[in-house]
């Protein structure tokens, strides 16, 4: 099972989402926090100041950008591999496919990487903007009544 150290995970507490420092997740359940993450951002339970979601875009931003670079390689990687004639060659060819390619394959978790990357890219903007009201009304507030 592919495993990820220091996840959103989809428990809330007081309302909030929380990040459980010592579990492991599969995929579906890094998706599963994600969609956690972008609804908690949607509900106003998930802030972020610029400066700090600004950092956080610019890294997400980097790696979309990075996956993007690989799609030739990608393609590459989804075919199986031209390793000859031989009885070994034969044998190892689906298998090298498969290991690329089936549910929990590199590329596989690479797509589901970049999609899990759009989905955070997308709640931090709403986390900001989350951020903003909270800071604007909160000033608001403070300010004196004429």
């Amino acid at each position: 099972m592919t495993t990820c150290q220091r996840i959103v995970t989809t428990g809330t507490a007081g309302g909030m989402v929380y990040i459980d420092e010592g579990s492991n997740a599969s995929l579906e359940q890094i998706g599963a926090s994600m969609n956690a993450l972008v609804g908690a951002a949607a509900a106003g339970q998930f802030a972020v100041n610029e400066h700090g979601g600004n950092a956080l875009l610019a890294a997400i931003r980097k790696l979309l950008d990075w996956l993007e670079k690989q799609q030739n390689l990608r393609l590459v990687l989804g075919q199986e591999p031209m390793l000859g004639g031989s009885n070994a060659s034969t044998v190892m060819k689906p298998y090298v496919h498969q290991v690329a390619t089936d549910h929990q394959g590199f590329l596989t978790q690479l797509t589901a990487l970049q999609e899990t990357l759009v989905k955070a890219e997308a709640a931090i903007k709403v986390a900001m903007s989350n951020y903003r009201h909270v800071d604007e009304d909160t000033a608001r507030q403070l300010a004196p009544e004429e």
